[in-house]
């Protein structure tokens, strides 16, 4: 009993450290978050304690829903922007040439920070010698658009940056998944006279199943907390066109300095990143039971 006590103990001191962090630098802010958000206040002054009236006002406040449905149009393009990564990883993944410069390729802008991402694409929308309408006017395309101006455009125009940003984070997953399967198991195929789309569909998919549903978590739940390219490439604009929920928090708080509604549209903003991760789960929760006989 004593050995199993020590045990215990010993890791108990394992996992402490890692616990104070999550709670320091995660849990506790989290309640403070909440806790800000029923306050008026300034971020300098005093507190004045307000009740669910910041709340009450998010509900109501247009331009907070006008930022949700820019954020769930965000991240339903990630969700099925996956569909073309895993047939990417699918391409890659096979007895190819070239695959190993190709899968390099797609890497490359995981090396990069969002800010020189964004920088960069800034240089290619450039509405006079960007390189897109450089292009366009080659091919014929007189007028070309200015596509970060556009209210219409602009926040289709930055969801080609975002998805190209993490192509190649998402392909290298996949890739991991599908070069984990016996390769047993796909010779059986060909020898039984499989073609390349039924080992694809029928073989190689099923069996990365769960990583697909891991991918989907990932990819709608990042989309969901979205900032940083955003606020660099247009801040929200033109007149709130490409505002997310993220830049909204920011803006109200660091801009506005309104830091109780601030933290109100943060609150739930986890909030919603918490429900749609319960329900992600649900719905791609697998229905198989294990049967003991």
């Amino acid at each position: 009993m004593d050995k199993v006590m020590s045990n215990r103990l010993v890791a108990a001191l394992y996992v402490l450290p890692a616990l104070l962090l999550l709670l320091v630098l995660i849990y506790i802010p989290i309640v403070l978050t909440g806790y800000y958000g029923l306050m008026q206040w300034d971020g300098i002054g005093a507190m004045t304690f307000i009740g669910f009236e910041n709340y009450a006002r998010l509900l109501h406040d247009a331009t907070f829903w006008q930022s949700a449905y820019h954020t769930f149009l965000l991240a339903l393009f990630s969700a099925l922007s996956l569909i073309g990564y895993l047939m990417i990883a699918l391409v890659l993944s096979g007895k190819i040439k070239g695959a190993n410069l190709f899968r390099k390729i797609y890497l490359i802008p995981m090396l990069l920070s969002s800010v020189a991402i964004a920088q960069l694409w800034l240089k290619i929308y450039h509405p006079s010698n960007g390189v897109l309408n450089t292009f366009l006017e080659a091919i014929g395309i007189a007028d070309p658009p200015a596509w970060l101006a556009e209210p219409s455009l602009v926040l289709y125009a930055l969801f080609v940056p975002i998805l190209w940003q993490y192509a190649g984070f998402y392909i290298l997953i996949y890739y991991a998944a599908l070069k984990n399967i016996p390769e047993s198991l796909v010779e059986a195929a060909r020898i039984d006279g499989a073609s390349p789309w039924q080992i694809a569909f029928r073989i190689k998919l099923p069996l990365i199943t769960e990583v697909i549903k891991v991918t989907i978590v990932l990819a709608v739940v990042g989309s969901l907390k979205y900032f940083d390219l955003i606020y660099v490439m247009t801040d929200g604009g033109p007149n709130g066109s490409s505002e997310v929920m993220a830049s909204y928090m920011y803006h109200q708080a660091f801009r506005g300095f309104d830091f109780g509604y601030g933290s109100a549209v943060g609150f739930f903003l986890l909030v919603i990143c918490l429900v749609v991760t319960w329900l992600l789960r649900k719905a791609t929760a697998s229905k198989d039971t294990i049967q003991y006989s």
